[in-house]
């Protein structure tokens, strides 16, 4: 899976975040979804991994893997910055590209300001300085903070899906915001391994 150049790197403590440039979202496009590894996938970044992804512009798509938690806070990551004490739980490793970058899957009906992408109508994904500060200061455990993220070229995660590296399910809070990530690669391929069998059935 080759990334694309970096489209982000923190600042430092006192601003934080740097700005995404904007990437558009289709209307017309189907909202996110789980992609559960493939058995066969070997790569180390990407083996056993659970992605939550939404296609943007350009048929690209942008994700974050969901079951890798970190040992380390936010608060951890910014000593400096009161409001990331208010974060409960760990800071995920959401991908490979961009590493120096934190951003949030928000639990929220509502559009948290420009620069956050809608994944369900239950969730958003903030890309941006002002939106993932804004959700830290204002509703801060209502999201999962993500260092780094995935970014598939034009056409990339078709292919990639046409040739079985992942596994397509429905995305849900239910599983995204899941306390315990232990297993759930496990769990949700044996879902997948289920509902294959039960099609193929006559």
């Amino acid at each position: 899976m080759r990334l694309i150049q970096a489209l982000a790197a923190l600042a430092g403590a006192a601003s934080l975040f740097s700005a995404l440039p904007a990437m558009a979202q289709k209307p017309d496009e189907p909202e996110a979804v789980l992609l559960v590894a493939s058995p066969g996938l070997r790569d180390p970044d990407y083996r056993q991994a659970v992605i939550l992804a939404v296609p943007i512009d350009n048929d690209r798509h942008l994700g974050v893997i969901i079951n890798r938690p970190t040992t380390r806070s936010l608060a951890s990551l910014f000593p400096e910055h009161q409001p990331s004490k208010k974060v409960v739980e760990p800071v995920f490793l959401g991908g490979p590209m961009s590493r120096a970058a934190v951003v949030a899957v928000v639990r929220t009906e509502k559009d948290p300001g420009r620069g956050a992408i809608e994944l369900t109508k239950e969730m958003y994904l903030a890309m941006t300085v002002n939106v993932v500060d804004r959700i830290i200061e204002q509703t801060p455990n209502d999201a999962r903070y993500y260092v780094g993220y995935v970014v598939w070229r034009p056409g990339e995660l078709r292919s990639e899906i046409d040739h079985k590296v992942w596994n397509v399910m429905s995305a849900s809070p239910h599983i995204v915001f899941r306390k315990d990530t232990t297993g759930l690669w496990e769990e949700l391929t044996r879902m997948s391994r289920a509902i294959t069998a039960s099609l193929s059935t006559p």
